[in-house]
């Protein structure tokens, strides 16, 4: 069953998850993928409506979203939310600031719901990758796609498929294990902006 939905509109989120046909409502994974990054400005050059985008996505889509499942998981006492961070929630770099503020606030939301389902049998994992070559940076660089493709110049990025084998990880551990945060880097890549590049 396939639903496309604005997950910055709170309104289209809880209508879509109410309206979802009785045998789909028991929802037992929530994998919180929707996000993105707009430009890299300094702070007091930044556009106030690439902040309004990142924080509506990447901060309260996750929340409308999970808002809108977990009240089931925790009455089943049983289910698991993954979201997808970033070593931007672990780690700043210049010129990266709203968007490692919306992925710190991941961060912080992944420690908080883990505290908060603490006594339940609802588990909550981020995975967060270092620099994976998709449409990432040039959703950041408002198409150019020119621009785009130096964030991953002379060097080997993660592939979408890396991050997909490890979100598949922590779903299929037994129902015991809770993995709570797994960072996960290219070989080419030590922190958020140390990378190695093959000239």
């Amino acid at each position: 069953l396939a639903r496309q939905l604005d997950v910055r509109d709170s309104a289209e989120v809880e209508k879509t998850f109410s309206s979802l046909p009785s045998e789909w409502k028991q929802i037992d994974i929530l994998l919180n993928n929707a996000g993105l990054s707009r430009g890299l400005d300094k702070l007091h050059d930044g556009k106030i409506q690439d902040w309004e985008e990142m924080i509506d996505t990447n901060v309260k889509g996750l929340l409308f979203v999970t808002r809108a499942v977990l009240p089931g998981m925790v009455q089943r006492n049983s289910g698991h939310i993954i979201n997808i961070g970033s070593i931007a929630g672990h780690q700043t770099y210049p010129m990266g600031n709203v968007y490692c503020a919306s992925k710190f606030a991941v961060t912080g939301l992944t420690r908080g719901m883990k505290m908060d389902l603490l006594g339940t049998a609802v588990r909550v994992s981020s995975v967060d990758p270092g620099l994976v070559e998709t449409e990432f940076s040039k959703v950041r660089f408002h198409g150019d796609a020119e621009r785009a493709s130096k964030a991953y110049a002379g060097m080997t990025p993660l592939r979408p498929e890396d991050v997909a084998e490890i979100v598949v990880f922590c779903a299929t551990r037994p129902t015991h294990v809770n993995i709570g945060e797994l960072l996960v880097t290219p070989t080419d890549q030590a922190t958020v902006s140390m990378v190695h590049r093959r000239t």
